[in-house]
């Protein structure tokens, strides 16, 4: 018994000499040495951040002075994006949306219609990208599963000055793009012209 322990720990002494021998031979301490002293990686880019790089954060928004549209003023915004969705070519799948406080501020999340989403839009999650009535172009997160827009889709509607109760039109104009019409809750003007109050 002492003899195979003592032949044994000879076995592992001359295995460590060897593995010793071929980490200098490769240069493995040096290497070792060499990666401590480098600086960390950054961390792996996800899926969201190739697609929506990201910007300057935008400035805070005083929310204390907000005003929450009424049922009438809604509803009044919301027919006349109506009107002009009934204006646009027939072909092209459209839809109407009326913001909500947790559209244009604070959760800052649009969901769409999911009958719309099943018969128009990807399957997977995708860049949906939204083209106001100037042209410009804003690049948004598609969730599919949850049938919304989420990233990007704060920077639309904070750039726009998107209100509760203004209404938008959504014309899929291209597989995942929208031209979008901005009906304003503070531009409504009744049928005798006369303007409509948010109060």
């Amino acid at each position: 018994m002492v003899m195979s322990k003592v032949k044994y720990e000879e076995l592992r002494q001359q295995r460590v000499e060897e593995n010793k021998r071929r980490l200098e031979e490769l240069h493995l301490p040096l290497l070792s040495l060499a990666l401590k002293n480098a600086s960390p990686k950054p961390s792996p880019v996800t899926y969201y951040e190739r697609i929506l790089p990201r910007r300057a954060s935008c400035p805070r928004r005083d929310l204390s002075n907000r005003v929450y549209a009424s049922d009438k003023d809604r509803a009044v915004a919301t027919v006349k994006a109506e009107k002009l969705e009934a204006s646009l070519e027939s072909k092209v799948p459209t839809f109407v949306r009326s913001m909500l406080p947790s559209h244009v501020s604070g959760g800052f999340w649009l969901g769409l219609p999911s009958y719309f989403c099943r018969r128009n839009l990807p399957a997977r999650d995708e860049t949906v990208t939204l083209i106001d009535e100037s042209g410009a172009e804003w690049p948004t997160v598609y969730l599919a599963r949850k049938t919304g827009l989420s990233g990007g889709w704060k920077k639309f509607a904070v750039d726009h000055d998107l209100v509760d109760g203004d209404a938008l039109v959504f014309q899929l104009i291209k597989r995942a793009v929208f031209k979008v019409y901005i009906t304003r809750l503070n531009n409504l003007a009744d049928d005798d012209g006369s303007e409509t109050s948010n109060d």
